[in-house]
């Protein structure tokens, strides 16, 4: 079987060669298909559904091979990644985020901002513990064909804002480039996934789950695996939107066109 290998050019696809697809069953090994950057960048969206294709750890190695060369604080790499497929984990991995999500979930309902740091909720704690879930939302989530729970190395990353009197954001910059490029090249092999914060909550105890360090610091769980629809359009706010000229307050940056 064929998989034909592409590049993206404004006038439409071009074909450059073909590839071997290597495939078993529903196993997923590589696609050899190659988007251009600005279009992996463009269609990279949260999946959060997935088929049931198992992806193999060839596939999943060659994703964080690529992905290993996101820049970091120092060029440290204090980046740990644990690859989860047993059922029992995830089971718990479940049970333990069901709370966070919940009260995320009530709070969007109430349109407030979600574990917001500057807004309180204003919600009781029956109001969170009487809102429903989605039925099979979190079962899709944490039954998605593989889940990566990515760790940053404390003792390693700097932290400039550690004595400023608000949540840290510093240390973000020497992981999240690191998490983002795991989805790019997810994407760019025909597969998807999302980064979710939940297990922060609870953060000791996914540590007794999965054997972690104190000195590592929970970042995120991403679940990898083809989506069940692959979106093409995203909603984004324009970059005049958010960019602005020499100050905060300045002239919105736009284009010369």
């Amino acid at each position: 079987m064929l998989a034909l290998l592409f590049y993206f050019y404004p006038s439409g696809y071009f074909v450059k060669s073909s590839l071997p697809y290597q495939s078993k069953g529903n196993v997923f090994y590589c696609r050899g298909i190659v988007l251009d950057l600005y279009e992996v960048m463009r269609s990279t969206f949260a999946a959060r559904e997935f088929a049931d294709d198992i992806i193999a750890d060839e596939l999943i190695y060659k994703i964080l091979e690529n992905a290993r060369f996101a820049p970091s604080g120092g060029n440290r790499q204090g980046w740990k990644v644990v690859v989860v497929r047993r059922p029992e984990i995830r089971e718990n991995i479940k049970n333990l985020i069901e709370p966070v999500f919940r009260r995320y979930l009530a709070q969007v309902r109430a349109q407030e901002s979600p574990w917001n740091s500057i807004n309180a909720t204003k919600l009781t704690e029956e109001q969170i513990r009487e809102t429903e879930i989605p039925h099979g939302f979190l079962d899709r989530l944490v039954a998605a064909p593989v889940l990566l729970f990515v760790f940053v190395d404390l003792s390693v990353v700097a932290s400039m804002d550690m004595d400023l009197d608000r949540v840290g954001v510093i240390s973000g910059a020497s992981i999240y480039p690191f998490a983002w490029n795991i989805l790019l090249s997810a994407r760019n092999e025909g597969l998807g996934g999302t980064i979710t914060t939940f297990g922060a909550v609870y953060e000791q105890e996914l540590f007794r789950q999965l054997n972690v360090p104190d000195h590592f610091a929970f970042a995120a769980m991403l679940p990898i695996g083809k989506p069940v629809k692959q979106l093409t359009k995203l909603a984004r706010y324009k970059v005049e939107e958010f960019t602005t000229s020499e100050t905060f307050d300045g002239p919105a940056l736009t284009s010369d066109k």
